[in-house]
């Protein structure tokens, strides 16, 4: 997990595929951080990606950084500790000019059943489960 989150930290952007109703939505993201052992992202309450998620948490994010690609699928499950939030927003001090752990808008998810592939052209894939 550790290796995926310092792979997407690396990348800077990754994009997160969700799913409304049958069409695929896919947007740039950039937070990835690990707090209790899990993999986090974070998102506004406000925003479509939310209501997305929370009707299938089925998701996939991609990236791309230095000659290899990621892919990472999952299921996100929603945290709506404080600490979480907070946890999420000190490794990102910068959304903190949009986002407060207090707000009642701020959003963090975890990765459950997670399945990471990193591939490269002319390398074998390395696959992460968590």
């Amino acid at each position: 997990m550790e290796r995926v989150c310092q792979f997407l930290k690396d990348a800077g952007v990754y994009y997160l595929a969700t799913v409304e109703g049958d069409q695929p939505r896919v947007r740039p993201f950039g937070t990835a951080h690990i707090f209790e052992g899990k993999l986090y992202i974070q998102t506004g309450k406000v925003k479509p990606t939310s209501r997305q998620i929370l009707a299938n948490p089925k998701v996939e994010i991609s990236a791309f950084h230095n000659g290899a690609w990621i892919r990472l699928a999952g299921v996100l499950v929603e945290d709506d500790r404080v600490e979480a939030k907070k946890s999420m927003l000190d490794a990102y001090p910068d959304l903190r000019g949009m986002y407060n752990e207090n707000d009642g808008n701020t959003q963090v998810f975890y990765f459950q059943n997670a399945v990471a592939t990193i591939s490269a052209f002319g390398a074998a894939p390395e696959t992460i489960t968590f």
